[in-house]
């Protein structure tokens, strides 16, 4: 029988949301990091002198860890117990962090940040694993889970307000700095609130299949960040060939395994399968979207970094807003039609965005923004809500990293595909005698003094067509997740 069809669960408490806050607070700080440090590169950039190469592995580093060992991290909780592991990682996190902002050079950034996504896949499993072990009630989890992916999407939000008003007092290192009295809150409040669980009887950790998948999700990731960057080569090629089999592999491995990392045979459900795709799918359209939309403010309507970062908040607050909303939509609707609904909104969010962003006035965009933002949320809510209802307790945190490998997988690929589709897209329609910064991008322009009437106009034209090639993905998305996602209410 599984846990959701059991007795009446208990009703959580104010303990156990307080403990909700405290894990938040983890999720925000993460996802900030994750898109805090371009509004520092300039001056980093200056300070340390990193070759291009650095600089590339200075911005990939972190993600590349993250992602990588999310799954062996998310079964390592299940083992050692989520508690333990989260302030483990708490404070590997604050060490990590502390390196970063005082680096004396390139290499020991790149440490810091490498270590930052080591710290950040211990934390990131845990705090879904805590949340399905705090909230029996399935109407309470919802709501929580919501919280919880507020948190996600708005800290992603929030990381160039709060780069732009960090470096606009302080130096680069200030961005890495302010994780630091903000983890000593979590392992302080951590260490009272929250419970301890694991699961009762995990057997051997596969250590094999842990290298397999970091090798196989790195490799996947390099290939699409390397064809972005450079361009189809002989090493993407090669690289994306590695992953592919080491990926195959692994597969085939815990489909025999005894005790899996991940158990495989969960994607043989149609509603496991469909609400980590719908997710991937949601995560990397917004990620998409905030990576051209930041330029796009700075660059074309001449917005300082954190009065951009300021102007994106009508997406963050939408997310939040879902959370009022998710529990009572689902009760009412069935989850499937709602998280298909969702994804319908946030792209209808995306057909406003390629209307408005020729417009003179800021306030389309900032109602676009809002539904972009009420459908990603609600969509991101309520499919890892379906991942963990999908499991049982003692596999939470298997499954709670499925659900966050998807997560920054669609982040990266949403920067990378929609960020590649945008400068392909820009560099086609700029006018003949564009100079060769603007062939560039619109920023090398900027920086080298050339006319940008031109380069501003290719780069909306291109950003009003990657609108809509986001809203298509999520229209496919939306009707995937009607279809095959349950909606009992």
């Amino acid at each position: 029988m599984s846990m959701t069809t059991m007795v009446t669960p208990r009703a959580a408490g104010r303990r156990e949301w307080a403990a909700l806050a405290v894990v938040t607070l983890a999720v925000v700080v993460l996802a900030i990091d994750a898109t805090v440090l371009s509004l520092a590169v300039p001056a980093l950039t200056a300070d340390l002198a990193p070759s291009a190469t650095a600089l590339l592995w200075i911005g990939d580093a972190y993600s590349f860890a993250l992602a990588g060992l999310l799954v062996t991290m998310g079964t390592l909780a299940d083992r050692i117990g989520r508690k333990r592991l989260l302030l483990i990682g708490a404070t590997g996190f604050a060490l990590a962090s502390l390196l970063a902002a005082f680096a004396p050079a390139a290499g020991w950034l790149i440490a810091g940040r490498a270590l930052l996504g080591v710290a950040g896949a211990t934390l990131m499993p845990s705090t879904l694993s805590i949340i399905r072990t705090l909230f029996a009630d399935a109407r309470q989890r919802t709501t929580a889970i919501a919280v919880w992916s507020a948190a996600a999407g708005g800290g992603a939000a929030l990381g160039p307000v709060v780069g732009g008003v960090l470096l606009d007092h302080f130096w680069w290192g200030s961005v890495f700095l302010i994780n630091v009295p903000v983890m000593v809150l979590l392992i302080g409040f951590g260490a009272v609130l929250l419970p301890e669980s694991r699961d009762p009887s995990p057997g051997p950790f596969d250590l094999g299949g842990a290298l397999m998948s970091l090798v196989a999700i790195v490799a996947l990731v390099y290939a699409v960040k390397h064809t972005v960057s450079d361009g189809l080569s002989a090493v993407a090629l090669i690289s994306a060939g590695v992953g592919l089999a080491v990926g195959y592999a692994f597969v085939r491995r815990q489909r025999r395994s005894a005790s899996p990392l991940i158990d495989v045979r969960l994607f043989a459900r149609p509603a496991f399968a469909g609400a980590v795709g719908a997710s991937l799918l949601a995560v990397f359209a917004f990620s998409g979207l905030l990576f051209f939309f930041s330029q796009y403010l700075q660059l074309v309507r001449g917005y300082s970094p954190s009065a951009a970062g300021v102007r994106e908040l009508p997406a963050t607050v939408a997310s939040i807003a879902v959370v009022a909303v998710a529990g009572w939509l689902v009760v009412r609707c069935g989850r499937g039609r709602v998280i298909g609904g969702g994804l319908l909104l946030a792209g209808a969010g995306f057909v406003g965005l390629a209307l408005a962003e020729g417009a003179s006035r800021y306030l389309w965009l900032g109602l676009a923004l809002v539904l972009v933002g009420l459908g990603v949320g609600l969509a991101f809510t309520l499919t890892t809500d379906a991942v963990l209802s999908a499991v049982p307790a003692d596999r939470a945190g298997s499954a709670s990293a499925v659900a966050e490998t998807a997560y920054e997988l669609g982040v990266a690929l949403g920067i990378a595909v929609l960020g590649s589709a945008q400068t392909v897209l820009y560099r086609n329609a700029l006018p003949a005698d564009a100079g060769a910064a603007a062939r560039d991008s619109l920023a090398a322009a900027a920086a080298a003094g050339e006319p940008l009437a031109g380069a501003r106009e290719a780069f909306v034209a291109a950003m009003q067509t990657t609108s809509v090639i986001a809203a298509v993905l999520l229209a496919v998305a939306a009707a995937i997740a009607w279809r095959v996602i349950p909606s009992e209410r």
